[in-house]
C-alpha cells in the first residue's frame, strides 16, 4: 500500500493503512489498537451483509467465516495479485482489503464466537433443531473390532469426543453435511479439541476428559465458538443422557455415526497422506466408540452424571476465583497490586 502520509496516532510513524470505518490513517497494529475498535465493528457489518437478504442455510455463516479467514491470512495489507486471480471464484464477495489491525479485529471476533450469533439462532438436532442423524442399521460387535477386551478407561474418551462434536457443530452453525469446502476445517477443529481423536489420549475420568477439551480451547487453537467450554460440557452431557434424559444410547450413537461419516468424507477431500491418515485413525476411533456405546448403554447415565458434576465443580471454582479476584482488587484499590513500600530508606 502506498504511504498515506503521517500516522495520526504517533508522531514518528508513516501511515500505511486506513481505518475502514472512519478513514483515520495509522502505521501499525499498536496504533490501531490505541485508536479503538472501529475495524471490529466494520467486519461485524461485513459478515451481516454477507447474510442479509439471503436464506440462512446451516452453512451460510460458515462460508462467510471461511472467506474472512482467507482474507485475514495475508502478511501485510496489500493483495497478492497472482494468488487473487487463482482463487477469484472463492474471493469475489470477500470483504475489502484488510490491514494487520483489521485482521486482528477479525481474530477477536472469531475467537469470542460472536460471529456465530450473527445468524438466526441455530438449534442442534438433539435439542429439536431437526431430525437426528441416521444410525447404521448394523453396528459391528466389539469382539470383531478388537481381540482383547476394551480398557475400562475407554468410556472416558466418549465425553471428550462429544464435547468436540458439539463445539464444532455450534461453531460452524451445523454445517457438517452441506459444505464440503468447509468440512476439512470443521473436522480439523474436532481433532484439535478432542485429544481422544486427534492425539489418541487416554483419560482417567470424565472430569479429566472435559478439562482436556476445555484447555484445548483456552490454549488459543480453535475459536471458542458460541458455546464455549461450559456450553460444550453441557451439550456433551445432554448427548450422553439421550432423548429420554435417562441415559438412552440413541443420541450418543447418532452423534458418533454423524461424526464418523464426516471424518470419512473429509479424508477424501484433504491433500497429503499425513492428513488423510490422521482422519482415518479418528474415524476408526469413532467406529470403536460407536460399538462400545451400542453394547454399554447402562454406562451412559453414570457418565453423564460425572460430566454434570465436573461442570458444577468447575463453575464453583471459577466463581470462587472471581470472588477472590474481586476481594484483592478491593484491597489493592485496582486490578494490580500497589508497588512495594520502602521499609528502610538508604542514607545518602
Amino acid at each position: 500500500m502506498e504511504d498515506a502520509g503521517p500516522c495520526s496516532l504517533c508522531p514518528a510513524g508513516r501511515a500505511r493503512y486506513t481505518c475502514p470505518r472512519c478513514n483515520v490513517p495509522y502505521c501499525s497494529l499498536p496504533c490501531y489498537r490505541a485508536h479503538g475498535a472501529c475495524a471490529e465493528a466494520f467486519y461485524r457489518r461485513q459478515v451481516m451483509g454477507e447474510l442479509r437478504g439471503r436464506v440462512a442455510s446451516p452453512g451460510r455463516l460458515a462460508g462467510a467465516l471461511r472467506r474472512l479467514r482467507e482474507q485475514r491470512g495475508g502478511h501485510d495489507g496489500h493483495h497478492d495479485d497472482d494468488h487473487h486471480d487463482d482463487h477469484h471464484d472463492d474471493h469475489h464477495d470477500a470483504p475489502a482489503e484488510a490491514g494487520p489491525a483489521e485482521r486482528a479485529a477479525l481474530e477477536r471476533l472469531l475467537r469470542r464466537g460472536e460471529a456465530g450469533r450473527l445468524l438466526p439462532p441455530w438449534r442442534p438436532w438433539w435439542r429439536g433443531g431437526g431430525p437426528a442423524p441416521p444410525v447404521p442399521p448394523s453396528i459391528p460387535a466389539l469382539a470383531r473390532l478388537s481381540r482383547t477386551p476394551p480398557s475400562p478407561l475407554l468410556r472416558f474418551q466418549l465425553p471428550n469426543v462429544l464435547f468436540a462434536y458439539a463445539h464444532a457443530l455450534a461453531l460452524y452453525h451445523g454445517a457438517m453435511d452441506d459444505d464440503d469446502d468447509l468440512l476439512p476445517e470443521l473436522c480439523a477443529t474436532v481433532l484439535a479439541v478432542s485429544g481422544a481423536l486427534g492425539a489418541r489420549r487416554v483419560f482417567a475420568s470424565a472430569a479429566e476428559a472435559l478439562r482436556a477439551a476445555g484447555r484445548a480451547l483456552e490454549a488459543g487453537g480453535p475459536p471458542a465458538g458460541p458455546l464455549g467450554a461450559a456450553g460444550s460440557e453441557r451439550e456433551a452431557a445432554r448427548l450422553l443422557l439421550g432423548g429420554d434424559g435417562a441415559g438412552r444410547k440413541d443420541h450418543a450413537l447418532a452423534a458418533l455415526a454423524h461424526l464418523g461419516r464426516a471424518l470419512g468424507r473429509a479424508r477424501r477431500l484433504v491433500p497429503g497422506a499425513d492428513g488423510r491418515e490422521r482422519l482415518y485413525r479418528a474415524r476408526k476411533k469413532c467406529r470403536f466408540l460407536l460399538s462400545w456405546t451400542n453394547e454399554n448403554e447402562e454406562a451412559l447415565a453414570p457418565l453423564a452424571r460425572e460430566c454434570l458434576r465436573a461442570r458444577r465443580e468447575r463453575a464453583a471454582a471459577e466463581e470462587e476465583a472471581a470472588a477472590l479476584a474481586g476481594e484483592l482488587e478491593r484491597l489493592w484499590g485496582g486490578p494490580t497490586p500497589p508497588p512495594p513500600k520502602t521499609l528502610v530508606e538508604e542514607l545518602g
